[in-house]
């Protein structure tokens, strides 16, 4: 008997492994999977400018990374006792005008050097809901709890989304021509600008992606369509309703990792894990024998690992 209808995936071909350069951008769901890949002690970068919600947002980052032009003082301002800047999340915010600067101008550079060694970018968008500031017309990565009404609410329409993507792919392949570019939608719903509004938000989503597909040489992971069928039902959710839950997470990440992530890879992630889940044991007697044999065995452990992958860090 068949309770559940599976999203047919096919083995990635260009598959990812701990030789591989990661560069990961777009919504919340990218910090899930990111948050995977980095605990695997992946070479990875994740989200420099922060969670980037819809495709204007990642192509002005990936565009000015490109081209290296840099933020100046007109382009950042002081809002709850911190410096904030439209194009980026909150968390690059600070408390100087300086340090926000520096933390935008370092995080332009680090993203063009990645993307230039990347065998991987992996781009998940959020939403189509775009937030437009009236004086200016501008749109925002990120209104930073400034007043509602300084913002004008749009939908994107699939043919701007369309030529989003292409901007961003032709950036990327600017500097990179052999990337493999991977889209997916994230399954959080974004229920604060409707429940139908969401619905159309998606579909212009993935309508845009897969016209995309059919011009460029990228490819698309199902995690919206995934969480939507595989996983049909409100226990896989957060108390919020919106969010999915840890074991969603880990479920959407196994189907990635089964298409996207190489035997050879998988053999390394076990041992990873058993390093990380012995570094998080916290022992009865901190003292024991027992206990500093079994950290001396964890050291052994790393120490192998390392002299493979000299990149990990534990």
């Amino acid at each position: 008997m068949k309770l559940q209808t599976q999203v047919p995936l096919i083995k990635a071909k260009n598959q990812i492994d701990y030789n591989s350069h990661l560069v990961l951008l777009g919504s919340c769901f990218v910090e899930n999977i990111g948050n995977k890949f980095s605990y695997f002690k992946f070479q990875t970068l994740q989200n420099p400018f922060g969670i980037l919600f819809h495709p204007l947002a990642i192509e002005n980052l990936i565009s000015r990374a490109v081209d290296q032009k840099k933020y100046t003082e007109e382009e950042v301002f002081f809002l709850n006792e911190r410096w904030q800047c439209y194009d980026a999340h909150s968390d690059l915010s600070s408390l100087t005008k300086e340090g926000l600067l520096e933390n935008l101008n370092s995080s332009l550079l680090e993203t063009q050097l990645q993307i230039t060694n990347a065998s991987h970018v992996i781009i998940t968008l959020g939403t189509a809901w775009v937030y437009k500031l009236k004086e200016s017309k501008k749109e925002v990565a990120n209104c930073h709890k400034v007043t509602q009404k300084e913002f004008v609410k749009e939908l994107l329409p699939p043919e701007r989304i369309v030529k989003s993507l292409k901007k961003t792919i032709d950036n990327i392949k600017s500097i990179n021509t052999n990337v493999e570019l991977i889209f997916t939608v994230s399954p959080v719903r974004h229920l604060k600008d409707g429940f139908i509004e969401n619905q159309q938000s998606k579909a212009h989503l993935i309508t845009a992606i897969h016209q995309i597909l059919k011009q460029e040489n990228a490819l698309y992971f199902p995690s919206y369509e995934i969480m939507m069928d595989e996983l049909r039902d409100y226990r896989f959710y957060n108390d919020d309703m919106v969010h999915p839950t840890h074991l969603a997470i880990a479920y959407i990440w196994e189907k990635f990792a089964a298409t996207w992530v190489s035997d050879s890879a998988n053999t390394i992630m076990v041992e990873v894990d058993a390093i990380q889940k012995g570094l998080n044991h916290r022992p009865f007697n901190e003292n024991s024998i027992e206990y500093k044999k079994f950290l001396n065995n964890i050291q052994r452990k790393i120490e192998y690992l390392q002299k493979q992958y000299s990149f990990m860090k534990f």
